[in-house]
């Protein structure tokens, strides 16, 4: 049995590490990764570490990974055969990035919004998807990672980079 890698925080709950929960209920979520952001080599982070910790929480409707052009090709197939969609962009992804969140703010089929990323550019996001009504969740790392964006959100899911590299799966 591999160790666990995150720790699941709901707001206002001691931090508590367990081992092997139980889903509490199954609520829709609509996940987005902030590729270069998160995703990098340094902290070691995996795709399926973020899945299984968003799926203590409820069921993946929508998972969107948004990379900028340099993504190398191994992290592109990382992320196709995760079952996630690569959406690749010229230049920056933080517009992209905040068009996606929207879409699943508006989504009436999605109640939970979920984004990996460190950067505070995207605590409106959560602001608005809290603002209607969703349940929010952040994932992230440190070092950076914004105490705003932490303290904003309903859910913190915080990874520990084992700097061993890699993406995809085991």
């Amino acid at each position: 049995m591999r160790e666990t890698l995150f720790k699941v925080l709901k707001r206002g709950e001691k931090e508590v590490e367990e081992k092997s929960p139980k889903p509490k209920s199954k609520k829709s979520i609509g996940l987005i990764i902030d590729g270069p952001n998160i995703l990098r080599k340094e902290f070691g982070i995996k795709l399926e570490d973020i899945v299984e910790a968003l799926e203590r929480i409820g069921k993946i409707r929508v998972a969107k990974v948004v990379l900028n052009q340099y993504a190398p090709q191994g992290l592109i197939e990382a992320v196709v055969n995760q079952g996630l969609e690569p959406i690749i962009v010229a230049g920056d992804t933080d517009v992209r990035i905040a068009i996606e969140a929207m879409e699943l703010i508006y989504n009436s089929d999605v109640e939970v919004i979920a984004l990996a990323t460190r950067d505070a550019d995207f605590l409106p996001i959560i602001n608005e998807a809290k603002r209607k009504g969703k349940e929010t969740i952040v994932i992230g790392v440190e070092p950076g990672f914004s105490v705003a964006l932490q303290n904003a959100a309903d859910y913190v899911i915080k990874m520990e980079g084992k700097g061993n590299g890699g993406y995809g799966a085991k």
